[in-house]
């Protein structure tokens, strides 16, 4: 778990949460699923009830019910249970059947059957603790019902109801209600639900529901926004809460990022020996030469490790105890930058953002725990400087597709609105290419390449360099090549020391038989190594928006020089490709026995409408056959 416990994905977000709500025998027989139900399904939702009861401020319980019908292999990753505890939650009870294809009942859940297991993970020390079911069970089709009680110490997160799990994935009947005191303020926001919540009130309790029913299978579609923007969902939040005997309101952003400073209030003290050592490293310096000093400081002499216990998740280690143990998690880590900063005279303050590579979908207009990480920033007269503290090897402001271009907040006294982190444009996100090659009578390649990486483009190779063996680098590369055969002859890549990074790569490679040879004729594909892969379909309706999630230039020019005696017989024509997402062109040309290719394509990153997916698709496909075209040469 990173900083907060409200943002689960995918299985967990619909297992976590349980209760009875459907009275009677159920009737289970996969016979009685109506069949648009099943097109394309590989599990569907029979039912489901969601119940939250708020007693007070600082108390809640979750009950869940649900049945889930698997109808084949790829089906049984639903049927499982994983659910997480710790001192603010606990797992009340947990309780399930089996069924077999006719409804029959095969076997009900033993309490020995629940695995529980420590949920440390990446953690130094944590609390959470892990329970976990599964039936095991691979005659299909089969259903499994499940019943899980859940009370958390809290109201600062709710859940969220997503009935539908994935694209494969149906749904015959699913309730969400939500209980509260009639005092307490619930907010909410719903997606592709038709519709308000069915509200009720009695002598001292406000019933909010929200029902769907028969949900079928979705598409599974490239360049699509978040799964709650995609199927029905409901996402909760309090006006008020509590945490541990913190109290906050989340009305506004304001609010929510007045509540932060304040829990984290005081912990920014630095120890004398640290202090010292923070004039001496910057006392006469600039702003930058600053910051990039004591990042260098915070890069050297700590490490990222997760330490949460309690309101941990929330409520950050103070600046101490990182300078004693040299570790932290994201929020100590941060603050001790912060705390760093401010004695070496920069304001700087922590900031929450949601990090994930390219995650930027965020809702904006609804106040809410949306965060799951802290990085730090320090204003400037001219611009800000953003830092992510957790990283030994990241260059002094510059973010990565981790927590580049998204709505973040910052933890001020006064309140802070949203403001977003940079975006990294096309011409800072760059990948260029140069290649020289040489074939032979047989069709063998000796190819050379020399790749420019800069900004966005160079975040997973930078990682990969610090994080994998050589071996496993090499096995990774060997998958992004689109060559038949082909041996590794040499391949080192150079860190660049700039604010923006960047990468030098040298590759060298023996291909096999790439060009084909056919009695006097040789044919030849003379884009290398940049092939698109992606070749949507353009008759397939789409639903979903398409989100580019960030803009990015290639360039690639290419010398292949081929045996003497062979004329050019066909060469492909030049593509110039003009589109609202972006532009591509190629063009090739023979001169004596060297054939030269060169390639440019930019993309531009936005939310754009689902009927504009033709257009996309067309823009695509173009390219995804042009990248393929043959050049034919002949021998004299």
């Amino acid at each position: 778990m990173s900083l907060f416990n409200n943002k689960l994905s995918g299985i967990l977000i619909c297992i976590l949460y349980l209760q009875p709500a459907f009275a009677g025998d159920p009737d289970y027989s996969v016979a009685a699923i109506p069949a648009a139900l099943k097109e394309k399904a590989h599990a569907i939702k029979r039912m489901e009830e969601l119940v939250v009861n708020v007693s007070s401020l600082s108390e809640k319980k979750i009950v869940h019910r649900y049945a889930i019908t698997v109808l084949d292999a790829s089906g049984d990753k639903y049927a499982k249970v994983i659910d997480y505890y710790d001192k603010l939650r606990s797992i009340r009870s947990i309780s399930g059947t089996l069924y077999d294809a006719a409804g029959k009942q095969l076997k009900r859940l033993k309490q020995s059957d629940v695995e529980d297991l420590s949920g440390v993970g990446s953690s130094l020390m944590s609390d959470d603790r892990i329970k976990r079911h599964s039936f095991y069970y691979t005659v299909y089709p089969y259903t499994v019902e499940y019943e899980i009680e859940v009370k958390e110490n809290n109201t600062f997160t709710f859940p969220e109801w997503i009935p539908q799990e994935d694209e494969p994935f149906s749904v015959e009947k699913s309730k969400l209600v939500v209980n509260v005191p009639l005092d307490f303020t619930l907010r909410y926001q719903s997606f592709h639900y038709k519709g308000e919540p069915v509200i009720t009130t009695d002598k001292d309790t406000r019933t909010y529901s929200w029902e769907v029913k028969d949900l079928t299978v979705l598409p599974d579609e490239r360049f699509v926004t978040d799964w709650h923007r995609r199927t029905a969902a409901v996402l909760l939040a309090p006006a008020d809460f509590e945490i541990q005997r913190y109290k906050g309101s989340m009305n506004t952003w304001e609010e929510m990022s007045r509540f932060m400073y304040t829990l984290n209030q005081g912990r920014d003290q630095l120890p004398e020996a640290v202090k010292q050592t923070v004039h001496q490293l910057t006392d006469g310096l600039s702003r930058e030469e600053k910051i990039t000093k004591l990042y260098h400081y915070l890069q050297q002499h700590t490490r990222y490790v997760s330490v949460q216990l309690g309101i941990g998740g929330w409520q950050t280690f103070d600046a101490n105890y990182v300078a004693a143990n040299g570790y932290g998690d994201c929020k100590a880590l941060s603050n001790y930058m912060c705390s760093l900063l401010k004695e070496a005279g920069l304001p700087a303050f922590c900031v929450l953002v949601y990090g994930g590579d390219n995650e930027i979908t965020f809702e904006e207009g609804f106040p809410s725990n949306q965060f799951n990480h802290v990085i730090a920033c320090v204003p400037g007269t001219k611009d800000t400087t953003w830092l992510e503290c957790t990283s030994t090897t990241l260059p002094a402001g510059y973010l990565s597709s981790f927590t580049a271009n998204r709505p973040v907040l910052i933890a001020s006294e006064k309140g802070s609105k949203l403001v977003h982190t940079p975006a990294y444009s096309m011409e800072q996100n760059l990948q260029l290419r140069r290649i020289t090659a040489n074939i032979n009578d047989n069709g063998d390649m000796l190819l050379n390449a020399v790749t420019h990486y800069t900004g966005m483009q160079q975040d997973d190779l930078q990682g990969r360099l610090h994080q994998l063996s050589r071996e496993k680098q090499l096995e990774i590369l060997k998958k992004d090549l689109s060559l038949p055969s082909y041996d590794v002859n040499k391949y080192e890549c150079k860190e660049l020391a700039e604010q923006l990074p960047a990468i030098d790569e040298q590759l060298e490679i023996s291909a096999h038989n790439y060009a084909s040879i056919s009695g006097k004729r040789m044919f030849i594909v003379p884009n290398l190594l940049n092939k698109t892969t992606i070749r949507p379909d353009a008759d397939v309706p789409r639903l979903s928006d398409i989100l580019l999630r960030s803009s990015y230039r290639d360039a690639d020019t290419v010398l292949i020089t081929v045996p003497e005696g062979y004329m050019p017989e066909s060469v492909p024509q030049s593509v110039s490709l003009k589109s609202t997402f972006g532009n591509y062109s190629c063009q090739a040309t023979v001169t004596g026995n060297v054939i030269t290719y060169i390639r440019n394509v930019s993309i531009k990153e936005g939310l754009y409408p689902a009927t504009s997916f033709p257009e996309l698709a067309s823009f695509y496909g173009a390219m995804y056959k042009a990248d393929r075209a043959k050049l034919v040469l002949v021998r004299n």
